[in-house]
């Protein structure tokens, strides 16, 4: 079904990818991500025409969703939860790198 070996690349950061592309990065199948999507834990996913299209940045989340329960065994809504404060922490670590203007 899915290779074991996580497809790489860089994602431009407008991009809208359908639900079997991003199954497809992340190792998951498309259920999992529909699921996800139905529990409001990945936020960016929009239905056009009965068609599911995620973000970029839904990618990332669901990259990193993925990898908290797969590897610690997390339940969704912790992954969701930790997924949000490490995208925070992320982002606060750009801000200081930054110069100040």
């Amino acid at each position: 079904m899915h290779s074991k070996e996580p497809l790489s690349g860089t994602v431009v950061d407008q991009a809208w990818l359908t639900i079997e592309q991003v199954s497809a990065i992340c190792l998951v199948e498309p259920d999992w991500l529909l699921q996800h999507i139905e529990e409001g834990l990945l936020p960016g996913a929009v239905s056009l025409c009965g068609i599911w299209h995620l973000s970029s940045s839904s990618l990332r989340r669901a990259r990193r969703m993925r990898e908290l329960e797969r590897d610690f065994d997390a339940v969704p809504e912790l992954a969701a939860l930790v997924g949000d404060l490490l995208e925070e922490l992320d982002t606060l670590r750009r801000q200081v790198r930054q110069p100040r203007q």
